[in-house]
């Protein structure tokens, strides 16, 4: 297993500069979707520990708004695009101009929220794939608005028990015009066990 002590910075910076390039793409994206220029940043990206994770979204108990996919291909694992309810109104108002305050209830919000998350999961994951030579592919994103600890656990029953870190990705979505306002969310990325040693040795991270 690669050790998390064999990370370096530099290791941190080539994982930033692949979201980067992620972002870049899915917001060329989100632009041609929406005819509107979208920008995108990744300021920060850390490893955890499982048992910060739930901390790091407020807590077991914090309502969040999650995509949800599972990543398969010859590094499989799990990633949540992972907002809080206010972000996510934000987001569908800033993005298609529709008022979000019941977001459960309104399922254009809804729609728009799952595809913000595809487009954003697909970009990074091709931006990873490319980079590693690593064929990952997301599977159908599936969008749930509860509790930290009842999505988060989607992903970590089945890996917890081998593994005990996450990737998490900051992200930064703003419409490029006068008002500059901008939506923060994150992404988790939870390789699988043997997916986590995969995608390090291939970015030049020794056991």
């Amino acid at each position: 297993m690669v050790s998390m002590e064999n990370l370096s910075q530099q290791h941190l910076d080539i994982l930033k500069e692949i979201g980067n390039i992620g972002a870049g793409n899915a917001a060329t994206a989100l632009s041609r979707l929406l005819n509107k220029k979208i920008d995108m940043l990744i300021p920060a990206i850390k490893i955890v520990d499982f048992n910060d994770l739930m901390e790091y979204v407020g807590g077991p108990d914090q309502v969040i708004v999650s995509v949800f996919l599972r990543i398969q291909g010859e590094a499989p694992g799990s990633m949540f695009f992972v907002l809080t309810p206010e972000e996510a109104h934000s987001l569908v108002e800033q993005l298609i101009g529709t008022s979000a305050e019941n977001l459960e209830d309104n399922e254009l919000a809804i729609s728009a929220i799952s595809e913000i998350g595809n487009i954003l999961s697909g970009s990074y994951l091709s931006a990873l794939s490319d980079f590693t030579s690593i064929n990952l592919q997301p599977t159908v994103p599936n969008l749930t608005i509860d509790m930290a600890a009842a999505i988060l656990m989607q992903g970590l029953v089945e890996i917890s028990q081998e593994s005990d870190y996450a990737i998490i990705i900051d992200t930064m979505i703003e419409e490029n015009d006068q008002t500059k306002e901008t939506v923060k969310g994150h992404f988790f990325l939870l390789p699988d066990p043997n997916s986590f040693d995969k995608i390090f040795r291939a970015l030049g991270v020794e056991d």
